[in-house]
């Protein structure tokens, strides 16, 4: 088989085109292939596909292929134009690269494959190809997947922040809780961040949202109760969150009580702050007697530690009224336990009880969301940062978005 037909093998050129001549430099190690056409060939206008005869032509370009042997592979051809009635002089498709990418469609599949398994540097070091190359390869595989993206109700919505940068830079995350993927990425934490996202969904799209899972940050609340019909019992306050604020007081008190106990040279809290964080089976067994030893005493933060282990229970009831009557004893509990922190975040999460049972009408939590976080923090560690947001918006979609991202 001669080098020509060997490529045009390769590349899966049909008629009419063909390669007109290989070039093999061993010195660089490269390969360049030469792609033509026969003179009266006919072309389809790209936008009406009407036949028409060649126009003229575009000048010479070049486009990275696969490999061959370890040697860069550079394919080049003039691209034919025609002259449409309708859409004037324009430039035909060709059928190894999409329009305007400077790589075929096998480069590129390969390229979204290495991408998809390593960061954006190790990529490039593997594909040969330059750090922007790599972005806009990523960028254009984003774009493709977006515009093939059908619209469709997303029935269970979790609602979450991402910090982006230091400065208090913040995204905005909206994740499909059913499907695991990133529906809607905005920048900052505000009202309208959120707004964005319900501004794109159809009446029946926002008809279908059946529960919405956040914390309880002001802005997220007041746009859904603004976009999504009878959101008021939809929303879902997070029960990570909710514990999240009452784990906070719980080490408050420690902390408090730590340096009561330390002006009489008592350090019985010391080093102990991350075992009233545990919930009890997730106590390390290794410590396991040591705290036990240490609820036994007398301590503030043991009680306050008991309080944060019972509010758990909220969550086990099958029955919304059984829920509610729960609430109340723990309330009385947490308000009347004398521990300053412990009040305040029980009146913080009286202030929201609502849409925290509405658990018991929509069993969501922001569980998935959170593992999404987790694991765009690896994204942004493996880069070392971003100091472009889109770059993170990108990178975000690209390994979270659940997108078809190859050419076709």
């Amino acid at each position: 088989m001669q080098d020509t037909a060997l490529y045009e093998y390769l590349l899966g050129l049909k008629s009419p085109w063909s390669v007109s001549r290989v070039n093999l430099d061993v010195k660089e190690q490269r390969v360049d292939v030469w792609a033509e056409h026969p003179e009266g060939a006919k072309w389809e206008c790209p936008q009406c596909a009407k036949k028409l005869p060649l126009y003229d032509h575009s000048e010479e370009r070049t486009w990275r292929h696969l490999d061959s042997c370890q040697f860069q592979t550079h394919l080049h051809a003039r691209i034919p134009r025609v002259e449409c009635d309708e859409h004037g002089v324009v430039q035909v498709k060709v059928p190894w690269a999409e329009p305007r990418s400077r790589f075929t469609l096998l480069f590129e599949r390969l390229a979204i494959d290495v991408l998809s398994q390593c960061d954006v540097s190790g990529a490039t070091g593997i594909l040969r190809i330059s750090w922007d190359e790599a972005w806009g390869l990523m960028q254009r595989a984003v774009k493709r997947g977006k515009e093939r993206k059908k619209a469709r109700v997303v029935r269970r919505i979790g609602v979450d922040e991402k910090a982006a940068a230091k400065g208090h830079r913040y995204l905005t995350l909206v994740c499909d809780l059913d499907d695991g993927t990133v529906e809607h990425i905005a920048e900052d934490r505000k009202q309208d961040s959120l707004d964005g996202y319900y501004a794109g969904l159809s009446k029946k799209q926002l008809n279908g949202i059946e529960a919405v899972a956040m914390d309880m940050w002001k802005p997220y609340i007041q746009s859904t109760l603004a976009k999504v019909p009878d959101a008021a019992g939809k929303i879902v306050f997070d029960r990570f969150h909710v514990m999240g604020y009452i784990g906070k007081a719980v080490d408050t008190v420690r902390r408090q009580e730590h340096l009561e106990l330390m002006e009489s040279d008592d350090e019985t809290l010391k080093g102990t702050k991350h075992l009233w964080l545990y919930s009890r089976e997730n106590l390390p067994d290794w410590r396991r007697n040591e705290f036990n030893a240490l609820r036994r005493q007398e301590l503030k933060v043991g009680r306050a530690w008991a309080i944060k282990e019972a509010l758990r229970r909220l969550w086990n009831y099958a029955y919304p009224e059984s829920g509610r009557k729960f609430w109340k004893r723990w309330y009385f509990w947490a308000t009347h336990s004398r521990l300053a922190p412990v009040r305040a975040a029980a009146e913080t999460i009286r202030r929201h009880i609502d849409n925290i049972l509405t658990y018991y009408q929509h069993p969501v939590t922001n569980a998935m969301s959170e593992g999404l976080n987790s694991k765009i923090q690896k994204i942004k560690s493996m880069a070392c940062g971003f100091r472009n947001m889109e770059n993170f918006k990108t990178a975000i979609y690209f390994h979270c978005g659940g997108l078809d991202l190859y050419p076709c």
